[in-house]
């Protein structure tokens, strides 16, 4: 972990950047009640805005409420219902998948074990980790890597090297609020 000054500063900035999102009252799209939604929904997320993400997961538990519905829901109505989400012909699939994977074996709990689930990268992983479990992980996708080049707290552009710049940075007791 780098130490002094940099370190300092970006705690500083990190906490400002906290207190705006609560000033804010923003929802994430990783808040669900359930692990499963939570998983789903982080899923969608991907390259989709937290807005959109919410209203479509919204329509989606609606029509199929349980892990078991949504594993047994025809591909074509996930489709459907998804539609205004980014790639959704893909996360359909992937999301299918992962609720028949998910009511087989439940759902894992270590990110190598939820990067086996379809549509289960490691930003997607880290998110869920935290958002489920608050588990110490960093989840990096546009947006942080953006804000931690902008705020010198990395020079890196791949996400997995900048989750590492990041760790060295911050104590592990603030990765849960970096993204």
């Amino acid at each position: 972990m780098k130490q002094g000054i940099m370190a300092q500063k970006a705690i500083k900035q990190l906490k400002y950047l906290e207190k705006l999102v609560e000033n804010k009252k923003i929802r994430l799209a990783a808040e669900w009640k359930d692990k499963w939604q939570i998983l789903i929904s982080t899923i969608l997320s991907s390259q989709t805005r937290d807005e959109i993400t919410i209203a479509i997961s919204n329509q989606l538990y609606k029509g199929y409420s349980s892990i078991e519905k949504l594993a047994k829901a025809p591909l074509n109505s996930i489709k459907e219902i998804i539609k205004p989400i980014n790639f959704y012909k893909t996360k359909a699939k992937n999301i299918k998948e992962t609720a028949k994977i998910i009511l087989k074996i439940g759902i894992p709990k270590t990110r190598d074990a939820l990067m086996e689930l379809p549509g289960v990268g490691r930003k997607v992983a880290n998110v869920y980790l935290v958002a489920a479990h608050n588990a110490a992980a960093i989840g990096v996708d546009t947006h942080v890597g953006r804000l931690s080049r902008k705020l010198k707290w990395t020079k890196q552009n791949h996400p997995h090297k900048i989750e590492k710049d990041l760790e060295e940075l911050f104590p592990e007791k603030y990765w849960n609020s970096i993204n």
